[in-house]
């Protein structure tokens, strides 16, 4: 009846089943919710569809989305002829991954050289820790990296992205004092005379509402663009995702000042109920480039729709 659970081969090894293990774990709040509504059995009616709509909306998904994955899901109920609540879970399941799978584009770091990836988002969101971990799933691919410390208003930021250059046994430029232009100039020469596949371009976390420092972002983008025309090739926002709702605005204004490539979905690991990619895929799709799980170097993993989708609802994968 549903396609949902055949999911293309991946490799079957215990770090994979170790991810997915902990993806689940992340998301289990959200994948006993919907657990226990499927598991009651009885017949699809309208209580149902009730109960699932406020689950869905309290999962962080939203109003427009879940909205739209109900009509979606009634759709399919009539057109398969449903009528247990059983059926609903995997009806829905199908549903999900029709809306996120499009998210699913994995990051192309070949195309250029350096290639040049910005970081961006609001303070507290994970954007250095976040580069470490990206750092180390480059070097996986057999590219070198070199990190740019454009967080030049926070040394405890500076000196973090040392850190994680010495762990991952990669350069980083930084500065004692200056703008983050400045070192954005200086990484991507040094990059250049190294012969270094990609730099990654740590930024200052900042409020949208704060305009001035959205403004500075602003010329940090085109200070690279100067450097190499067509950099940044990639601007990944990074989002927490126990932030709820208000990681969609901050997709929104991100997006609308600088142009947004993809997202990192970071502290999953948490009490995050993570439907808001859902909100996001339907409001203001943008490519989900990693998800994070954890504070290790190897717990930032491509988004893959199909483990996504089976942890929130507690399928099997």
């Amino acid at each position: 009846m549903f396609s949902f659970l055949k999911k293309k081969p991946t490799a079957d090894t215990p770090a994979n089943n170790n991810w997915i293990a902990r993806l689940k774990s992340g998301l289990a709040r959200t994948g006993s919710q919907f657990g226990e509504l499927f598991s009651r059995g009885g017949k699809i009616d309208d209580e149902l569809y009730e109960e699932l709509e406020t689950i869905l909306i309290t999962s962080d998904v939203g109003m427009d989305a879940t909205r739209s994955l109900l009509a979606e899901l009634r759709r399919v109920v009539k057109e398969q002829k449903l009528t247990e609540a059983a059926e609903l879970k995997q009806a829905l399941a199908a549903c999900l991954l029709k809306l996120l799978e499009p998210l699913a584009q994995p990051l192309q770091a070949h195309a250029h050289k350096p290639y040049v990836i910005m970081l961006v988002g609001v303070n507290g969101a994970g954007k250095t820790t976040s580069i470490g971990k990206l750092a180390k799933h480059l070097q996986g691919q057999g590219l070198s990296v070199l990190l740019a410390a454009g967080d030049t208003f926070r040394a405890a930021a500076r000196e973090q992205l040392i850190t994680w250059g010495e762990r991952n046994n990669v350069a980083v430029i930084a500065q004692q004092s200056g703008d983050a232009a400045a070192v954005m100039f200086d990484a991507i020469h040094a990059a250049q005379a190294r012969n270094i596949d990609v730099v990654l371009a740590d930024t200052a976390g900042r409020l949208t509402t704060q305009l001035n420092l959205m403004e500075e972002i602003k010329k940090v983008k085109r200070v690279i663009a100067k450097v190499i025309p067509d950099a940044p090739h990639e601007v990944l926002l990074v989002l927490d995702a126990n932030t709820g709702q208000n990681a969609l605005s901050q997709v929104k204004a991100f997006d609308a000042a600088l142009g947004v490539t993809g997202l990192i979905l970071t502290k999953l690991d948490g009490t995050a109920k993570g439907g808001v990619i859902a909100a996001i895929a339907k409001a203001h799709p943008i490519p989900v480039r990693f998800i994070g799980v954890g504070e290790s170097l190897d717990d930032l993993r491509p988004f893959d729709a199909h483990d996504f989708v089976s942890a929130l609802l507690g399928l099997e994968a």
